[in-house]
């Protein structure tokens, strides 16, 4: 009885082990098993160097969305953003490839305007700016090209 009573109790702490790693795991891994309620906007960029699927969208430093995914059209990158459904975007929004610190993780910001029509889902937003490439800068102040 004493041995039952004692597999058992190893047993359900092992479970409750496997359901923490597993949700930790979600969490670090920034996972969204339900994808709660969201709209999906484009942004084209002359180029999406650094920037990789998963990356925060942020407003004024607030994480607002993700990035879903990058694709190439039209020889652009066409960066899709999931943004959450409380965030009001507009047709005048720009949007930039930040890094945080010097070599530190890519990063989409937003400045939201306001001026403009509502972004519907599927919308694209026109203004964007592609982030600043360090080794192409480093390259040419190497090779005597920086004006």
């Amino acid at each position: 009885m004493e041995k039952t009573k004692l597999e058992l109790i190893v047993g359900v702490f092992v479970l409750a082990g496997i359901v923490c790693l597993g949700y930790l795991s979600m969490k670090l891994g920034k996972l969204e098993l339900i994808s709660g309620d969201i709209y999906e906007v484009e942004a084209p960029f002359n180029s999406a160097s650094g920037l990789k699927p998963g990356a925060t969208v942020e407003i004024a430093g607030v994480e607002v969305g993700r990035v879903k995914s990058i694709l190439l059209k039209n020889d652009q990158a066409v960066v899709r953003l999931a943004v959450h459904n409380e965030i009001k975007l507009y047709s005048d929004t720009f949007a930039s490839i930040k890094t945080r610190g010097i070599i530190g993780e890519k990063f989409l910001a937003l400045s939201p305007g306001g001026g403009g029509d509502p972004l519907q889902a599927g919308g694209t937003i026109r203004d964007t700016e592609s982030g600043l490439d360090l080794e192409e800068l480093v390259s040419q102040y190497v090779h005597g090209k920086v004006k």
